[in-house]
């Protein structure tokens, strides 16, 4: 990778804690440079879109565990979902548990309203004054494209988790004061600080018809992103948006439509690829964040948190471990299930914390993967999937990849009564890609709908995706303890049912509410 990553500080927002003030919204700092400068010509508009990229893998509001997409990643896709188990981080097991998550005071509850309308309020800078700028019309065009990518992808994260789920959201029509909604700030409200709630309905709207301008401005361009430049949006990652977008809508349709778009320009990674630790793009990755050691988050990263070989005190204390339950669902012919520590005797880890007491198992593991250090405590089913490109925490972190598109195309295509189509997809997944070349999938009906679920598990462990799909599939989350033959902590242990903490739905927090007068006058239900 020779292209060096662009920061643009003048549009990232930077702040030292929370305010409950508009003050995330301002991406003009005093001591910045002027919109004027900026906007002056296409090319210092080229850093304004670098700047979002940025924003999205940098470290907010002086917090540790808060780094954009690596924190979306870990703490809201997987900590709280049934596939991953820190079975001895037991101070953070009301975070876990989602029990804070009416809580509008709360920071967790607050920081992915921050962190996405940060990405749309730079976003809706640029759209605002790419006109004025001097410079091509094409480069204009892609610009304006850029933006409205990062604003639709922005928009889709923040509805999975402020809005119901769509099943309940009476076709997108409901709304609910502080519960059930997003403010939808636009170029054409962006200097108003009172703005009502909107419906998903209206959310989704505008993805929509953000993506479809995009498509068009991508298109009629000419232009693309360089060969290496993952973190910037092109026609293939608006597509990409645009599919998970139809999913979480339950527009199939749609959803097979722009996900089929992406399988010919993206092949699918080879094994030896897979099991290289998920720090570096590959054939496979649509849309990333940068994560060369020019832009080292050290102990801030999303890797400093769950690499088996993270050089942090946390991934050395703290193992980021598969569910059993899950491990024990993938094949013994699948290359996924060498990826982790299987014990071959419940007598050879703690059944408190699972952490592995069996020297000879320990040294197994350290001799197959020798970047392990002697100060890493490995635990039973301890993942072997994502590792370190450098200390503490240096890699590549991916967004979007063919591997998800198929897993669209495999759950649009059972809804749409495709079910010939949708085994296909999981053959060209597992079988085909040679993940397991015995897998063959004949199953039909409800079983091919567990099928296609199970595989979303298996297939994108770790990459932030379990907690949201059990909201969007309505379906209970379920946690085992070690004396119930899993191996979550027994504080961890639970059943969550689809009603729980207001749907699963995140209130809107309190750093909006405190200075927007709009959702102050809004009477209670």
């Amino acid at each position: 990778m020779k292209t060096v990553y662009k920061v643009l500080l003048s549009l990232s927002v930077v702040m030292a804690s929370w305010s409950c003030s508009k003050d995330y919204l301002d991406t003009y700092p005093t001591s910045s440079t002027s919109a004027a400068t900026i906007f002056e010509t296409t090319e210092n508009a080229k850093l304004a879109v670098n700047g979002i990229a940025r924003i999205m893998t940098s470290q907010h509001l002086g917090s540790q565990g808060l780094c954009g997409e690596g924190t979306m990643k870990h703490y809201f896709g997987e900590r709280p979902g049934e596939n991953y188990s820190i079975p001895n981080l037991t101070g953070w097991i009301n975070f876990c548990n989602n029990s804070y998550i009416t809580r509008s005071d709360y920071s967790y509850n607050q920081y992915p309203w921050f962190y996405y309308y940060m990405m749309i309020g730079n976003a809706n800078e640029i759209l605002r004054n790419i006109d004025g700028a001097e410079g091509p019309q094409t480069e204009k065009d892609f610009i304006t494209a850029q933006a409205l990518t990062f604003r639709a992808y922005a928009y889709t994260m923040l509805v999975q988790l402020y809005c119901y789920r769509w099943a309940d959201s009476e076709n997108g029509t409901a709304v609910k004061k502080l519960n059930n909604g997003l403010v939808l700030r636009t170029v054409e409200n962006m200097d108003s600080t009172d703005v009502a709630l909107s419906s998903s309905g209206k959310v989704y709207d505008l993805i929509y018809d953000d993506l479809q301008t995009a498509v068009d401005l991508f298109t009629s361009s000419g232009l693309d992103r360089g060969a290496d430049e993952i973190w910037l949006p092109n026609i293939d990652v608006a597509n990409a948006v645009w599919a998970r977008a139809a999913i979480t809508k339950e527009d199939w349709k749609t959803a097979a439509e722009k996900a089929a778009l992406l399988l010919d320009g993206y092949p699918l990674m080879t094994n030896d690829e897979y099991k290289a630790g998920f720090h570096a793009p590959n054939q496979e990755w649509i849309f990333g964040s940068f994560g060369g050691s020019e832009e080292n988050l050290y102990y801030y990263s999303y890797f400093a948190y769950v690499a088996y070989d993270g050089g942090s005190s946390f991934c050395r204390t703290y193992g980021s471990c598969i569910s059993k339950d899950l491990y024990d669902q993938i094949p013994e012919t699948d290359i996924r299930k060498g990826m982790f520590l299987r014990p071959t005797s419940d007598t050879q880890y703690s059944h408190s914390n699972g952490q592995i007491t069996d020297t000879a198992l320990i040294k197994e593991y350290q001799a197959k993967y020798p970047t392990l250090t002697e100060a890493h405590k490995l635990y039973a089913y301890h993942q072997f999937k994502v590792s370190v490109a450098g200390t503490p925490g240096i890699g590549y972190l991916n967004h979007i990849r063919t591997a998800e598109m198929m897993l669209i195309l495999a759950e649009a295509n059972y809804h749409l009564g495709n079910e010939e189509a949708a085994r296909t997809y999981l053959n060209k997944l597992t079988r085909d890609s040679g993940r397991d070349t015995e897998y063959n999938c004949t199953a039909t009906g409800e079983t091919l709908l567990k099928e296609i679920k199970k595989y979303w598990g298996i297939e994108m462990y770790l990459e932030g995706f379990d907690w949201f799909n059990k909201k969007r599939w309505n379906e209970t989350l379920t946690r085992t303890s070690f004396s119930d033959g899993g191996n979550f902590h027994d504080a961890m242990t639970l059943e969550r049912d689809p009603s729980f903490g207001n749907r699963w739905t995140y209130v809107t927090p309190q750093c909006e509410t405190q200075y927007n007068k709009a959702l102050q006058s809004e009477s209670e239900e």
